[in-house]
């Protein structure tokens, strides 16, 4: 019987929730820290760089308010995680200063925002996206429960 509530279970395997945001912000760190990035041209009128601002920086905002204890607050976890993203994004662009071959942009700390701002609250309205993304987490609980049933049931 799946579970109709997205909690991943507890003990070692709750630990993974927190994996994808710090290896995101690893690879951010990593790659912001490159005097020169390999990008595709794609001579759009919107900067290739700013889509990627924009698209990377969602990414790890939703990996932030997937975490149970962003998840649960609701609309507050929502702007948390913004928030928390935006910050990030603001230290890697401030962090870039030092890196030779490369700037400071006000406008790709804005791009970073807007992306957290636009994942956090994606993933927080669009019911079908988050249940998309929880897919996993809904049948791996389903799965250890009916295990852990199983296990204490006397025949």
């Amino acid at each position: 019987m799946a579970r109709s509530d997205p909690t991943p279970p507890q003990g070692a395997n709750s630990r993974r929730q927190y994996y994808w945001p710090l290896l995101l912000a690893l690879a951010i760190f990593c790659a912001s820290g490159q005097s020169q990035l390999a990008t595709p041209s794609l001579d759009w009128v919107i900067s290739k760089d700013k889509i990627a601002h924009f698209l990377v920086f969602g990414l790890l905002a939703t990996s932030l308010i997937r975490m149970v204890p962003l998840r649960n607050w609701g609309w507050k976890g929502a702007v948390c995680a913004a928030v928390i993203t935006s910050m990030y994004g603001g230290l890697d662009e401030f962090r870039q200063s030092f890196t030779p071959g490369r700037s400071v942009e006000i406008a790709d700390w804005i791009a970073d925002t807007l992306g957290a701002i636009t994942a956090s609250f994606v993933y927080l309205r669009w019911q079908r996206y988050q249940k998309i993304l929880e897919y996993r987490s809904i049948r791996i609980s389903a799965d250890r429960t009916d295990q852990s049933a199983c296990a204490e049931s006397p025949e």
